[in-house]
């Protein structure tokens, strides 16, 4: 039998309560052990609301709750100083995205931590279901080898994980273009529900290319994508034998058969279906392409994904299998530093090779 998953919060926002929800709705495979809240009528709001015990300092906190790891979930210019306290007590961390806003930032964090520290980052894309789904498309070598990634999904950093992912690209060096323009779109929903009023936003939009060797990443984002009702995330990923367009999949099974199938989620609790309500996992054909480990909880996609974090990081705790470093993540945001860098000027922009590539 499966130990149930044990650790502790540092924060107390909008953030932090993603891991209360999935500690709240697999209370057999999660537990928040304590939080570390510094606003003591915060503190006592979430005890009542979760039934979690919170500590306004850290050494009660750490001296009183017992964790596997410490979930870092706090703004990234607090988020640093934090880590290297939790290293040197040689205490496990989970950092929440980005590690730190700035180039210097992130080289003095990571000389710091060094990487003998226990840390990684809660970077979740890649374990949501669609993604894993085109992730395991990948290997499987339907598509051969992998050239472009169109990623139209989310912001900064978070795009380029993808980005970098579907291209199995490692701390390659690009060279970065790109521009941004705006245009008027009704707004939708935000983190704290659905519009009062119809208003209408000027929506910034980003586009850049990212040439590496051999490869092309296309990076395609307007923060109205993140919620809103009419603005669809989209993803291209292609090969030299095929591609998955959205859910969309074509490949070669020789040079003279096309197969032509796609993504179809399989959801339990439709129609007369009384197994539950969640997603079973996601077909490709006749082939699972994603299958759930956490049925039959009520997750969304992200909470799957973060859920998925919380596993990886005992594994990584237990028995050192990385599974986002914070080299992966300093790249990544690194790459998504200079690809701002080149929207802004309008100029070619060149990455060099950082202290943890």
């Amino acid at each position: 039998m499966q130990k149930k998953i044990e650790f502790g919060i540092v924060g107390g926002g909008w953030r932090a309560e993603f891991f209360l929800r999935i500690a709240k709705m697999l209370p057999e495979k999660f537990r928040v052990a304590a939080m570390m809240v510094r606003n003591p009528e915060k503190g006592a709001a979430i005890e009542s609301a979760w039934g979690v015990k919170t500590f306004s300092n850290l050494d009660d906190f750490i001296k009183k709750s017992g964790h596997s790891f410490v979930v870092l979930s706090v703004p990234s210019d607090v988020a640093g100083k934090l880590t290297i306290d939790l290293a040197n007590r040689r205490i496990p961390v989970l950092m929440e995205t980005p590690p730190a806003r700035d180039v210097s930032g992130l080289t003095s964090l990571f000389n710091a931590v060094g990487a003998s520290a226990k840390v990684q980052v809660a970077e979740q894309y890649a374990f949501q279901p669609m993604h894993a789904a085109r992730l395991n498309l990948i290997k499987s070598g339907k598509l051969g080898k992998i050239s472009q990634a169109q990623v139209s999904v989310t912001h900064d950093y978070h795009g380029i994980s993808l980005m970098r992912r579907f291209l199995d690209i490692g701390f390659d060096d690009a060279t970065i273009h790109g521009f941004s323009f705006k245009a008027p779109v009704v707004a939708g929903p935000g983190r704290n529900g659905a519009p009062e009023k119809e208003t209408i936003n000027m929506s910034g939009h980003s586009i850049a290319y990212l040439e590496f060797d051999g490869k092309l990443g296309v990076y395609d984002f307007s923060f109205d994508q993140y919620f809103s009702w009419i603005r669809a995330p989209r993803v291209l990923v292609r090969g030299e034998r095929g591609e998955t367009n959205n859910t969309k999949i074509s490949y070669l099974e020789d040079f003279k058969t096309p197969v032509q199938t796609e993504f179809l989620r399989q959801e339990a609790g439709q129609d007369g279906n009384l197994e539950g309500l969640y997603l079973k996992g996601i077909l490709a054909g006749s082939e699972w392409a994603y299958k759930n480990p956490f049925v039959p909880g009520r997750l969304s996609d992200d909470e799957i994904a973060i859920a998925t974090c919380l596993e990886k990081m005992e594994a990584y705790v237990d028995r050192g299998i990385d599974f986002y470093s914070l080299a992966e993540a300093s790249q990544d945001t690194y790459l998504g530093i200079m690809m701002n860098r080149a929207i802004s000027s309008g100029e070619r922009v060149r990455t060099e090779k950082q202290v943890w590539s």
